[in-house]
């Protein structure tokens, strides 16, 4: 049997053991700590397989599994591919085609431009203004970029170590998604791993020396250690609902040499908020809310074939209870930054509209954060503010 058939195999084995239930990259370190006889090699092979499958989202789903595999690799891959060669060369001579020829190769009258962008993205009803709905689909064919952010006073000695990285700006690299940065650049605290659009949301903050400011739902905290780096003299106060996030939240900040802030574990959907804060009144507020991640959805492709229609509408109905409680906390003439990394309307434009209408506050910016065009994750933010009584 030849390693291409081995590697087939796998990859079925992965997608058939496979329910949603977990992340795909936490499932196959799972699945690949069981075989430790394949090597780095077969591994990587293996995993682009299974990604090439869920990347194509629904299409022709009553496919044999291995028929999926490979019509996913063939629209995936860019290049000559020998795994692809093997099994379909008639395709695999096609390969670097426009993606129209390619559908052209697989035969069947269904496979338009259009059909394909509505198979792999069923839920086009429900994007942002602004998205056009087939480029966005067919951005998950592409496997988005890894980018850093640059701390303040490192950029030319990471240039130095970094010359064939692609430039973004004056303070980002983009590398090919599975670079191992670390061995590129030996100090953890030089630099963030940082998404592009994420990057962009800093563009908003304009914090102030010595203001208090609030990073409600903080996750590991990417976004408090960009604040901070905008302005390291700000107080910074930092919570999640999660108590293993904001341990994650200390170490990072470890690493990124931050001593000067206050973290905590909090609940922002229960009673009694106040009494979890250390002030009642901030100038700043980072609300990057829970969401369906959709605008990520290129890192983790499988959501196409999991993520339930339904759920939509319960993170728009989270998202407004948690801006309910936190918008009494900006202070008169403050700012609250609403962020998600989500495409649907419904968790951007329609809760916007919410939080202006029952929060008290009045929106002066929003808008999507486009990144499918450039590989990279597409985001969505507004920024409110409270006028001075």
């Amino acid at each position: 049997m030849t390693r291409w058939e081995n590697y087939i195999i796998a990859a079925e084995k992965i997608i058939q053991g496979y329910n949603g239930t977990l992340p795909l990259h936490h499932y196959l370190k799972t699945f690949f700590k069981a075989h430790p006889h394949m090597g780095s090699r077969d591994r990587k092979r293996v995993q682009q397989l299974v990604y090439h499958y869920f990347r194509i989202g629904r299409l022709e789903a009553a496919l044999p599994l291995r028929e999926r595999i490979l019509l996913g690799t063939f629209l995936c891959e860019q290049s000559h591919d020998e795994l692809l060669a093997f099994f379909k060369p008639e395709w695999n001579d096609a390969v670097s085609l426009p993606l129209k020829k390619k559908l052209a190769q697989t035969g069947g009258g269904s496979h338009t431009l259009r059909h394909l962008a509505e198979t792999i993205f069923p839920f086009s009803a429900h994007l942002s203004g602004g998205i056009d709905p087939d480029i966005f689909s067919f951005s998950f064919l592409q496997q988005p970029k890894l980018f850093i952010r640059m701390r303040p006073g490192k950029e030319a000695a990471i240039r130095r170590l970094t010359d064939n990285a692609e430039m973004i700006g004056t303070n980002t690299l983009a590398f090919p998604n599975g670079t191992k940065i670390e061995t590129l650049i030996p100090d953890k605290s030089w630099y963030e791993v940082q998404d592009l659009s994420s990057q962009e949301t800093g563009l908003r903050f304009r914090p102030k020396a010595g203001e208090h400011w609030w990073d409600c739902c903080a996750a590991s905290g990417g976004k408090s250690i960009l604040l901070h780096d905008l302005q390291p003299s700000i107080h910074l106060f930092a919570s999640d609902v999660r108590a293993s996030i904001i341990e994650n939240l200390r170490k990072r900040f470890a690493e990124a040499g931050i001593k000067n802030y206050n973290a905590k574990v909090i609940d922002l959907t229960g009673p009694g908020l106040q009494a979890s804060l250390p002030r009642t009144r901030f100038p700043g507020i980072i609300l990057d809310a829970p969401c369906s991640g959709s605008g990520t959805w290129g890192r983790t492709p499988e959501n196409l074939c999991y993520f339930r229609e339904e759920q939509i509408a319960a993170y728009a109905a989270l998202q407004r209870q948690i801006a309910r409680n936190v918008a009494p906390y900006v202070a008169p003439g403050g700012t609250l930054i609403y962020i998600t990394c989500s495409v649907f309307r419904e968790e951007n434009e329609e809760t916007v509209a919410f939080i202006e209408k029952e929060c008290g506050l009045t929106v002066v910016e929003s808008g999507v954060i486009s990144g499918y065009q450039r590989q990279a994750d597409t985001m969505f933010i507004a920024v409110f503010e409270r006028k001075n009584v």
